[in-house]
């Protein structure tokens, strides 16, 4: 989730929607971590709590992994609209710090998990998630080997939905197993959406 050169964005983001809409989280004011804007997130989650794209996965109840996950946006986004479970996918431990520091703002520590990992070279996962939430940086070729580590290291559940947020002028990752669902832009944003087809005897 970090991007060279990126523009100062404000220290606080709120929560867009669900039991936590209006509450504030914080966000770097520097240029170290990209949040994903308020626009981008209400169109993702409107379309998940309802099965996006056809999938059959709802919001509500599942697992999700919020992986490249910056400000932890994307994960408590999920649980504030009925998501049972977020795990935290982060490398940089100042920003797995300030993630902590927002669950904790919303109380939300009993339905959370963090891991400080590669996304791209996870370790084997303890449990199976509905629902991976990628927000990686743009530009640097990321998002198929992490689609590729999740499925690879049993991070997904048979025909679990991805959500992978680039600039709209990156090529759509490709990965062995995934089925690309529907890409929806906005602005100079695009956010495909696939479903894990593989199995969890992915090699």
């Amino acid at each position: 989730m970090r991007k060279k050169e990126a523009p100062a964005k404000p220290s606080r983001l709120r929560i867009i929607g669900g039991v936590w809409r209006g509450r504030l989280i914080e966000a770097p004011s520097d240029s170290s971590i990209r949040p994903t804007t308020d626009r981008v997130r209400e169109s993702l989650f409107n379309r998940l709590m309802h099965g996006a794209a056809g999938s059959g996965i709802a919001l509500a109840g599942a697992r999700v992994a919020d992986v490249f996950a910056g400000t932890g946006a994307m994960g408590l986004e999920a649980l504030s609209r009925g998501a049972a479970h977020a795990s935290f996918i982060e490398r940089d431990m100042a920003a797995l710090a300030l993630i902590r520091r927002n669950v904790a703002t919303l109380g939300a520590e009993d339905r959370v998990s963090f891991m400080s990992a590669d996304a791209t070279n996870l370790p084997k996962a303890a449990v199976a998630h509905d629902i991976a939430l990628l927000d990686p940086p743009y530009e640097q070729g990321l998002p198929g080997p992490a689609m590729a580590s999740l499925a690879r290291q049993g991070w997904l559940k048979p025909g679990a939905l991805i959500a992978v947020e680039m600039d709209e002028s990156d090529v759509p990752p490709e990965a062995e197993g995934f089925t690309p669902l529907d890409r929806r832009t906005a602005g100079q944003i695009a956010v495909m959406l696939y479903r894990w087809t593989g199995s969890l005897n992915y090699l």
